[in-house]
C-alpha cells in the first residue's frame, strides 16, 4: 500500500487524493513529531501562567474575555468540540472527510498548532483504520475554518458520536476506536481549537476538484473534436500559428488536443462539396478551444492558489518559533473560496457550449445532411431528442451553481465573526457542478460518436475511430431505431467519469495537455 509520509512543510495535491481516494496509509516524520513537541512545550509554559491566553486559557470566539482557570480547561476543550458538531443535513462523502481529516493532520504536523503528538498519532490512526467520521452537509460558513465538519472528526478522536467504519457500516465511534485498538484522545488546552480552526474541508474538495476537471476538460476536447469531425467542420481553425498570436496557455492546449484527435480524419473540410457552401463554422465548434481553454486557465489559477494552501498552517491562534502565541486571520477561506466560484463559472461554460454543439448535432437544418435527431426513421423514432432535453437541464443547474458562493456573507457569533466565505458552500456546488458537467460530455459523446457512424462513405480519424470503439466496448450503444435510452446514456457517464474516453485516444494521440 502506498504511504504519505506528513512533515512540517505541507503536502502536495497527490498525497490528498491518494488519501482521500486510495485509501494510502499515513505515517509522521520524525521532523514533525519533534516539532509538534516543541510547539506543545511552549503551550505548557503558557498555560502554567497566570495570564490568559487566547485559546490556551480563555473561551473562544465572542467568548474569548472569559479567564478559564485550570481544572476546568480540560472540559472547555471537550466543550468546543461537542458543542460546535452541530452539522445537519445529508452525510458528506466519505473522500471528502478523509481529505478533511488528512489536511487538518497536515497542519496539525506543522509545530504551529500546539497539539501534542500523541493527538497527532490518533488522528493518522484514524485514517489508517479506515474510519471516517460521519459529516453533515450544513454547518460550515468557511471562516474560522469549516467549523462543523471539523468538529465532527474531532468528536470521533474522542470516541464519541458515529462513524463509519471499514465496512462502511456506521456505529458509534468509541465502539470502532476500540475495534481498531485506539484510545479515544483526551484533550489538553488549546488541542479541541486546534482540530477546529481550518480551510480543510474546501480545500480538500478544490483540490479533488482540480483532479476531476482535469480529465474532464481532455473529455470535452474529444467531443468537440468529434463533433467536429460529425458535422464536416474545418480543422483549419485549429492551427497552433492561429493561437501563437493569442497566446492564452489553456486555448493553445486545447486546440493542441482537438487537433491530435482529429488528424487523419476523412471528415473534415468539406465545405465547398456542398451545395450550400459554409465561410465558417458556428462558434460553438470554432471557438471551442477558446472557451474550453479559458477555463483551463482558470484551473491553473486555482491549481495555484491550492499549492500555496497546501503549504499552510491554518490556526488560530498560532504558536511561532520564537515561542510567540498570537491570534491571526487565516483561517479565513476567501482565497479558496473565491477560485471554487470561478470554476463552477468555468464549468457552466464549458456545459453551455457542449450542449450547443450536441443542439446543432440533432437539427436537420444546421447538421448538414444528418438524418433529424439523429433517429433510424424520423417520425417513427424520436432518437436523441430527449437526450438532448436532459442536457439541457443540467446546463441549466449549472448556471444557477455558477452564481458565486463567495460573494455572499452572513455574520455570526455575536457578530465577533461578521465577515465569512462561505467557501464550503463554494466547493459543494461544485462537485454537483462537476457530476452534471460529466453528464453533458457524455450526452455529447453519445450523439456525436452516433452522427460519426452515420456519415456513410466517409472514415473519421483514427483517434475518433478508437474513441468509439472504446465507447461501444463500454455499454454505450450504436445507431439504430429507438430503444430505453437511458442505460446507454448511464453508460457514456460511466465511461467519461473513469476516464475511459482519453484512455481510449491517448494510445493515438500521445499524452493530451
Amino acid at each position: 500500500m502506498h504511504t504519505v509520509v506528513v512533515g512540517t512543510s505541507g503536502t502536495t495535491a497527490e498525497d490528498v487524493i491518494a488519501v482521500a481516494r486510495g485509501n494510502a496509509r499515513i505515517e509522521l516524520s520524525g521532523e514533525a513529531l519533534d516539532a509538534l513537541a516543541r510547539a506543545r512545550e511552549i503551550v505548557d509554559a503558557l498555560a502554567a501562567k497566570p495570564e490568559p491566553v487566547y485559546g490556551v486559557s480563555t473561551g473562544f470566539g465572542a467568548l474569548a474575555s472569559r479567564h478559564i482557570s485550570p481544572e476546568l480547561r480540560a472540559q472547555l476543550q471537550r466543550n468546543i468540540v461537542r458543542s460546535h458538531a452541530a452539522g445537519m443535513g445529508p452525510r458528506v462523502e466519505r473522500e471528502v472527510v478523509r481529505a478533511l481529516m488528512f489536511l487538518r493532520l497536515k497542519t496539525v504536523a506543522s509545530g504551529h498548532t500546539g497539539v501534542r503528538p500523541s493527538v497527532a498519532q490518533t488522528m493518522a490512526d484514524v485514517l489508517n483504520a479506515g474510519i471516517t467520521p460521519v459529516v453533515h452537509e450544513y454547518g460550515s460558513l468557511g471562516c474560522s475554518g469549516d467549523l462543523a465538519p471539523l468538529s465532527h472528526c474531532a468528536l470521533t478522536l474522542m470516541g464519541e458520536g458515529d462513524a463509519e467504519g471499514p465496512d462502511g457500516g456506521v456505529r458509534p465511534a468509541g465502539e470502532l476506536l476500540a475495534e481498531a485498538g485506539i484510545r479515544p484522545v483526551e484533550l489538553k488546552e488549546k488541542e479541541g481549537l486546534a482540530l477546529l480552526n481550518g480551510t480543510d474541508g474546501m480545500l480538500g474538495m478544490l483540490v479533488m476538484a482540480l483532479a476531476d476537471l482535469d480529465k474532464l476538460y481532455k473529455s470535452a476536447d474529444i467531443t468537440a473534436a468529434l463533433t467536429l469531425e460529425a458535422l464536416l467542420g474545418t480543422e483549419k481553425v485549429l492551427a497552433p500559428e492561429l493561437h501563437a498570436i493569442r497566446p492564452h496557455p489553456g486555448q493553445g492546449a486545447s486546440a493542441a488536443n482537438m487537433a491530435a484527435v482529429l488528424k487523419g480524419s476523412g471528415l473534415t473540410g468539406h465545405f465547398q462539396e456542398e451545395s450550400a457552401p459554409r465561410v465558417q463554422d458556428a462558434y460553438s465548434v470554432r471557438c471551442a478551444p477558446q472557451v474550453a481553454g479559458a477555463g483551463r486557465d482558470t484551473m491553473a489559477h486555482a491549481a495555484l492558489v491550492a499549492s500555496r494552501e497546501l503549504a499552510s498552517a491554518v490556526d488560530n491562534p498560532v504558536v511561532l518559533p520564537d515561542g510567540r502565541v498570537e491570534s491571526n486571520g487565516n483561517f479565513h477561506g476567501a482565497p479558496v473560496a473565491y477560485v471554487l466560484d470561478f470554476l463552477a463559472i468555468a464549468a457552466a461554460d464549458l456545459g453551455s457550449i457542449a450542449e450547443r454543439r450536441t443542439d446543432r448535432l440533432l437539427d436537420k437544418n444546421r447538421s448538414h445532411g444528418l438524418p433529424p435527431f439523429l433517429a433510424d426513421d424520423a417520425g417513427v423514432d424520436s432518437g436523441l431528442m430527449i437526450a438532448q432535453y436532459t442536457q439541457a437541464a443540467l446546463v441549466s443547474e449549472m448556471k444557477r451553481l455558477a452564481v458565486p458562493a463567495s460573494a455572499d456573507s452572513i455574520p455570526s457569533s455575536a457578530m465577533q465573526e461578521d465577515h465569512v466565505s462561505m467557501g464550503w458552500s463554494a466547493a459543494r456546488k461544485l462537485r454537483t457542478a462537476i457530476d452534471n458537467l460529466t453528464r453533458i460530455i457524455a450526452i455529447e459523446l453519445y450523439a456525436a460518436t452516433r452522427a460519426i457512424e452515420l456519415r456513410h462513405g466517409l472514415t473519421a480519424a483514427p483517434a475518433s475511430l478508437a474513441a468509439i470503439a472504446a465507447a461501444r466496448a463500454a455499454g454505450v450503444q450504436g445507431p439504430g431505431p429507438d430503444r430505453f435510452l437511458a442505460p446507454d446514456l448511464a453508460a457514456a457517464d460511466a465511461f467519461v467519469r473513469a476516464g475511459g474516453l482519453v484512455a481510449a485516444v491517448e494510445p493515438v494521440t500521445g499524452p493530451l495537455a
